[in-house]
């Protein structure tokens, strides 16, 4: 397919508001900028994502001078009628190893 990119070939599993929503768990303080350049998505998108996040009930946006922090809530369920009853924060626990270093695993104490 010399340079044709094949439409099948750019989808992928999460929503950038569900990219949005793991940014905001591992940092949250995390600057709209920041969130944006991470998953590829321009400043705007992701204020409108965090605003549609904020609304659904999924977070909380507190502002602390110039600054955000946003406070997830992990009981609110994911929205589709298939993952009826699943929290938010399963989601997440699906994406923490990558908090935890290379192993993706705590270090335990070898003694």
């Amino acid at each position: 397919m010399n340079g044709v990119v094949d439409r099948r070939s750019g989808w992928t599993f999460l929503t950038n508001h569900a990219r949005v929503l793991i940014a905001v768990s591992a940092d949250p303080e995390v600057r709209l900028r920041d969130i944006a350049a991470k998953i590829g998505i321009t400043e705007r998108a992701a204020q409108g994502i965090v605003s549609d996040l904020e609304d659904a009930g999924y977070l909380m946006r507190e502002r602390m001078g110039r600054r955000n922090r946003y406070e997830i809530n992990p009981s609110a369920e994911l929205r589709h009628h298939t993952e009826a009853g699943i929290p938010v924060q399963a989601l997440i626990d699906m994406f923490r190893h990558r908090d935890l270093g290379p192993a993706g695993a705590e270090e335990s104490d070898p003694s």
